[in-house]
């Protein structure tokens, strides 16, 4: 086992935003509404639909909340047309951020994210300028519990073809390359497994360490973009001391 662990991340990302679990479910809503209107309702063809709803259990999305996600995109009553866009940019101190947005509304989530990196003293770039400093990859998280043997799990990861699995401490961390996402995910799925987060994810090749002045302002800036409904993921490479 061994690898970069995002697990502190995800882990203060829970801590910070168990209060805003209405916010959550709308970001996560609009990402099962794209996949329904990609490739149908029915997640047994629609892969994409499989992975969005694995991440909205993961994040306790209730399945009524779900089913009613799915029905709403698949004609039944959602007109919003959203779209995914990636925004990139610097923030304070230099360090690379990537945003995943899903907005039924360009020129206005354009502006609010400029206003925020501006804002923060950070500025945004234009495509490419730092997505070169992440890998793309499928991240499962399984909880550390009695129930878990962890040879059995790290078996049954790399047979299904996971890339890696990290011990983080309290949880085991699972790689995978995009592709392999989905199977991985849905052999775990059949084994038994529940996750704490199941999604494709930038992870960052390296980190950067930065001043305590910068790291106020980069958390600030982060918040500033949780916060916005239609920002869906937000991937940094800064080390922030909490």
């Amino acid at each position: 086992m061994s690898g970069h662990s995002k697990w502190s991340n995800i882990k203060n990302k829970k801590e910070k935003t168990d209060s805003q679990r209405g916010k959550i479910f709308t970001k996560i809503g609009r990402e099962l509404s794209l996949a329904v209107r990609s490739g149908g309702p029915d997640p047994q063809v629609n892969s994409k639909l499989a992975d969005a709803i694995a991440k909205a259990k993961a994040n306790n999305m209730p399945n009524d909340t779900i089913s009613r996600s799915i029905k709403k995109a698949a004609g039944e009553g959602d007109n919003a047309i959203y779209a995914e866009i990636v925004y990139e940019g610097y923030g304070p101190g230099g360090v690379a951020v990537i945003l995943e947005i899903v907005t039924d509304n360009r020129n206005r989530i354009a502006g609010e994210v400029r206003h925020i990196f501006d804002k923060s003293g950070g500025s945004m770039g234009a495509n490419g300028c730092v997505s070169w400093m992440f890998d793309v990859r499928g991240v499962l998280i399984v909880e550390k519990d009695k129930s878990v043997d962890e040879d059995a799990l790290m078996m049954s990861a790399l047979e299904a073809g996971a890339e890696d699995v990290i011990d983080s401490g309290e949880v085991y961390e699972i790689h995978t390359l995009p592709e392999q996402f989905s199977p991985v995910r849905t052999a775990l799925e059949t084994a038994g497994y529940a996750f704490l987060e199941a999604q494709i994810d930038r992870l960052p090749q390296n980190t950067v360490a930065v001043s305590e002045e910068h790291s106020k302002k980069i958390s600030w800036m982060l918040e500033q973009f949780d916060d916005n409904d239609d920002v869906t993921n937000v991937y940094h490479n800064a080390e922030i001391d909490e």
